[in-house]
């Protein structure tokens, strides 16, 4: 039998074993990694990144050899949307997509470079420890037996643990009541849906760059099996009677099965034998939360072993690594288990989703939460030079940076809203009016989704939510097209694909002389201006709920003339029109119809930088100014609001007393 001697045997080849071994290279410590498994994992188990382990990879100057990180999405809490990116004033909030293959790759070679040894191949079979020493006797790739000395040991192998086992460490908890499956999906296109919720169970399918669809599958009668790599077969079964889709003609990558075992190491630490990551704890794989804990496990593991190793810190500060994680730990875990209730519970949490889908609509809570998952509500590790402090008497203090912006309790908070044509202009100004009353609202746009963007980025500047939708107005197919998008959208934020204002605000206006307008002009200005709201409305009355609001922008060239806008003012006095039959038809229901008629409103067009031509228009007003957006969506937010509630089949003159007359 080979021996070896080293400071510390880490085993366990996995990310939170890598960084490790390279915390204690980097802290002077001789380290010796052991993996079981012959070659890496091909599989990504876990796929993103927090915004505090993204701080501590920055940190340690670990950051750019990850290269551009892609934004992972907005995050949810047991399957309801929840911005990250609103969890604090870290320069990473969010969620940043880095496949566990990757991380492993950057972190191994981080660790050999700094002079780590990592031995594939060997299985951990023995454990002893001694007073001075742990020894650790492990079967090599050849059959024979090796025997390692080291200080220390952690165990980072995972949640079938063997030092865990070895070591004899206590591992209570509670055992698995609920079953996902997973596959990594080639050569089908699967719809993409966010923890899409149907009467058997739940569905999730995200495509990644590579054309690879991950879906994952809950049926909530299936009871978890004891195999973690069932046939893709069963996969195929369970996904038919969750979603009644056939999804058998694909080629699976990999497919796995995990579920909601919850148990954490009573002790940390045994001796010389730590644990880290799921060794040390097991819990549901939701939202990235444990590749990240276990990451920030190593990390402060990793700092304060090297300190003793190294002669700058006494044994007692090798305690500290207990009273600061395990806390930690059991918090992550108490909000997985919540999260796995909400997510995989069946029409028994449906009442309490509903709950938090309220509390979802306050920033505060919002942010409350996305800190908890994103780990910058503290207990995460020192920056590299913080070691060497005294034993705490009770756990860290937690970091108190998160910037609580505007909070928005407006007339509107819980309702939603679609406004077409938003990303500039009335339209823009509108939906940043209606999220300020706590509307969550659709900013839809029909080919500039850069401004539509623009649009919702300064919506959650002030603490709104918002999103955007992309369709072409005025082709065939478009309010098809906008509501497969707008639904699936309400349903991911929501739960549901109720939508209560609907602003007809889309437009494009002619600027042609009578004598030149083509027929195909005339077709493409009705098309946009009056056929594309008459069938919003029609498609929108099985979203709206009675008492919902549905606000259209005439013009009050309906009211004067100018006859190089004869076409346009005539798809405005249809939209007028369109307001009064239709106030009439959904007055049982309680839903208000009424019209908005702007003047002369600066919409960002190159006219308005002419002081000249701007003092010209602003003659025709009462008020000796031109109209700003904001003029009109406050009238549009006052139609929207219960104020409007008897209000009814009006066209409202908004054109700031231009139609008074000379």
């Amino acid at each position: 039998m080979a021996q070896l001697d080293t400071d510390v045997v880490v085993v366990g080849a996995g990310p939170v074993g890598l960084i490790l071994a390279g915390e204690l290279r980097a802290g002077g410590a001789q380290v010796t990694v052991l993996e079981r498994l012959a070659e890496p994992t091909t599989e990504s188990r876990a796929s993103v990144l927090h915004a505090r382990t993204m701080e501590l990879l920055h940190e340690r100057g670990l950051l750019d050899r990850f290269g551009p990180l892609p934004d992972a999405g907005p995050g949810h809490f047991g399957g309801i949307r929840l911005d990250l990116g609103e969890a604090g004033d870290s320069p990473y909030a969010g969620q940043w997509k880095a496949p566990q293959t990757r991380v492993e790759a950057v972190l191994g070679e981080w660790a050999r470079e700094l002079g780590a040894e990592v031995w594939r191949g060997h299985t951990v079979t023995g454990l002893v420890e001694a007073p001075d020493r742990v020894h650790v006797v492990a079967t090599a790739p050849d059959g024979g037996r090796l025997r390692l000395a080291a200080a220390y040991v952690v165990g980072c192998d995972g949640e079938e643990s063997a030092v865990r086992r070895l070591a004899g460490f206590d591992f209570p908890g509670a055992g698995p009541t609920k079953e996902l499956l997973r596959a990594d999906l080639a050569g089908i296109d699967v719809r993409e849906r966010r923890f899409e919720r149907h009467p058997n169970g739940v569905a999730n399918a995200r495509r990644g760059p590579d054309g690879v669809t991950r879906i994952m599958v809950h049926a909530f009668d299936r009871v978890p099996g004891t195999s973690r790599s069932p046939a893709f077969t069963e996969v195929c079964a369970v996904w038919a009677r969750v979603t009644g889709e056939d999804i058998s003609g694909a080629r699976p990558v990999w497919v796995n099965a995990f579920h909601n075992a919850r148990r954490q190491a009573a002790r940390y630490r045994k001796g010389r034998v730590f644990l880290a990551g799921d060794a040390a704890h097991v819990q549901l794989p939701v939202g990235g939360q444990a590749l990240n804990l276990g990451l920030q496990d190593a990390m402060e593991l990793g700092g304060t072993l090297a300190a003793h190793l190294s002669g700058r810190a006494g044994a007692e500060l090798l305690d500290t690594y207990h009273a600061i994680r395990h806390p930690v730990g059991a918090r992550v875990l108490a909000n997985i288990e919540a999260q796995a209730q909400l997510l995989f519970g069946g029409p028994e949490v449906d009442a309490l989703r509903a709950v938090f889908r309220e509390l979802l609509e306050i920033p505060v809570a919002r942010r409350h939460l996305g800190a908890m998952i994103s780990g910058l509500d503290g207990g995460g590790p020192a920056a590299p030079g913080a070691r060497g402090r005294a034993v705490p008497e009770a756990p860290a203090p937690i970091r108190q940076h998160i910037t609580h912006r505007r909070i928005t309790m407006g007339k509107l908070t819980g309702k939603t809203a679609l406004v077409t044509g938003s990303s500039r202009g009335i339209g823009r100004a509108t939906a940043i009016r209606l999220a300020r009353e706590g509307a969550l609202v659709a900013v839809h746009c029909s080919g500039n989704r850069e401004a539509a963007e623009e649009t919702v980025t300064a919506i959650e500047k002030e603490g709104g939510r918002a999103f955007s939708v992309l369709a072409e107005l005025g082709v065939p197919g478009d309010v098809h097209e906008l509501f497969l998008g707008l639904e699936r959208e309400l349903k991911e934020r929501t739960g549901a694909t109720t939508l209560d204002i609907l602003v007809n605000n889309a437009g494009v206006m002619g600027g042609v002389n009578p004598e030149d307008l083509t027929p195909e002009q005339f077709d493409r200005l009705f098309a946009v201006n009056a056929k594309a709201p008459y069938f919003l409305v029609q498609r929108a009355l099985s979203n709206l709920p009675d008492g919902g609001r549905i606000i259209n922008i005439s013009s009050g060239l309906t009211r004067v003339a100018n006859p190089q806008e004869v076409a346009y003012a005539m798809t405005k006095g249809a939209i007028d029109q369109l307001t009064l039959h239709f106030a009439k038809h959904l007055g049982p229901r309680g839903i208000t119809v009424n019209s908005v008629g702007p003047g002369i409103t600066d919409n960002g067009s190159p006219v308005f930088d002419n002081p000249e031509a701007v003092t010209a228009m602003a003659g025709y007003s009462v008020f000796n100014r031109v109209g700003e957006a904001r003029d009109i969506a406050d009238v549009v937010a006052f139609l929207a609001s219960d104020d409007s509630r008897w209000i009814t089949g009006s066209y409202l003159d908004a054109s700031g007393g231009t139609l008074l007359g000379g």
